[in-house]
């Protein structure tokens, strides 16, 4: 199902939650809806399944209109963070409800239920109970459920937040080899940066009611379209106030008295940060004195907190170089600031690397 939504609004009494929002999913494509708690995501879901309606604005599904489409019209299956299962209802009972409201043939729903068991792994489980299962594996059944009917739309609220952190990691590929092997457009709702990072084709993030910016994980992440963005999708240095830096003399011209012009942003991510001995620095000149303040193990790499004056930086080194120790004296060369502003943003690179001569002491 191909989905687009035009000029979307919903009022709750006085308060404007949803604001003019307009985006397209492409038939087949795992989309996440992510933003701060608040920022309307669930909203926009509960809008697209007919649980609300819009005060403004219209909803079409391959093509056609759906705004006022009654629920059991539009071809959609949920999957709710709650599991939302029928406890007295065994796996099978479970997965086949919405077959039998269907009216299939017994034939139909023994072969559907348990094609569907066996792909959720969850063959020999089907008649125990909701209590009887762990909760990744209530939370399968709840899928197994949701693709009984083979729904054209999978909306997803939040599906893996009630589970422990191990199993929600192993359960994303689980979901993302699911949608692939079903090919069902899907939009699930998530506050978790690093799952939809993880598995969605595409992200719409939401703030305040207003869509921020849509794309892959990778176009939001290396080119964030606003400050919010870059803050919200991975990580970021903020620089909160204005100092000289080496290697970027452009950002004077942001700053009045020590202090940034209304509405400019500046943000470094941590990976373009290098981080080396005061004494054995290649590009010395390039980088920024500074000192270790703190240092954390990450499993696969250390974590690296810096003061150099008034900023301060966190940078993430790999395990296998050098370790620093808190108090030491490091370099810290920032190849690359993230500048944003209201007429858009601008990436700087360390003109001081341009020298061709490296520079040690």
């Amino acid at each position: 199902m191909h989905i687009e939504v035009t000029n979307l609004n919903k009022h709750f009494g006085d308060f404007h939650a949803i604001k003019d929002v307009n985006f397209k999913i492409k038939e087949g494509n795992l989309v996440g809806l992510i933003g701060p708690s608040g920022g309307g995501k669930t909203s926009i879901l509960r809008m697209l399944s007919g649980l609300e309606s819009p005060t403004s604005g219209d909803i079409y599904f391959d093509g056609k209109l759906a705004t006022h489409l009654p629920v059991q019209e539009r071809g959609i299956g949920f999957v709710f963070q709650s599991y939302a299962l029928f406890k007295h209802m065994t796996v099978f009972d479970n997965v086949a409800y919405g077959l039998k409201v269907l009216k299939k043939s017994k034939a139909e729903i023994q072969d559907r239920v348990m094609y569907l068991v066996n792909l959720m792994g969850l063959a020999g489980h089907e008649r125990k109970y909701p209590h009887q299962l762990s909760g990744g594996q209530r939370q399968r059944v709840a899928f197994a459920r949701a693709l009984a009917p083979e729904p054209r739309l999978l909306l997803l609220d939040e599906p893996f937040a009630a589970i422990d952190a191990k199993i929600r990691k192993e359960l994303r590929v689980w979901l993302r080899n699911l949608i692939n092997e079903f090919k069902v457009t899907t939009l699930f709702v998530t506050h978790d940066q690093d799952e939809a990072i993880e598995v969605a084709d595409e992200i719409i993030l939401v703030q305040g009611g207003k869509i921020e910016q849509q794309g892959s994980p990778w176009e939001i992440y290396t080119k964030p379209a606003s400050s919010f963005a870059a803050s919200f999708i991975g990580e970021s240095n903020v620089l909160p106030s204005y100092s000289p830096l080496v290697g970027f003399p452009t950002l004077a011209d942001l700053q009045q008295d020590g202090k940034w012009l209304p509405d400019v942003n500046v943000l470094i991510r941590p990976e373009n940060i290098e981080v080396r001995p005061h004494n054995v620095s290649h590009l010395a000149t390039a980088g920024e004195k500074g000192k270790v303040t703190h240092v954390h193990f990450r499993g696969d790499s250390w974590y690296l907190e810096m003061e150099s004056g008034s900023n301060k930086f966190f940078a993430y080194q790999p395990v296998k170089e050098r370790i620093y120790q808190v108090g030491e004296e490091v370099n810290i060369l920032i190849q690359q600031i993230s500048v944003f502003t209201q007429s858009g943003t601008t990436w700087i690179d360390n003109q001081a690397k341009q020298d061709p001569q490296p520079v040690f002491i």
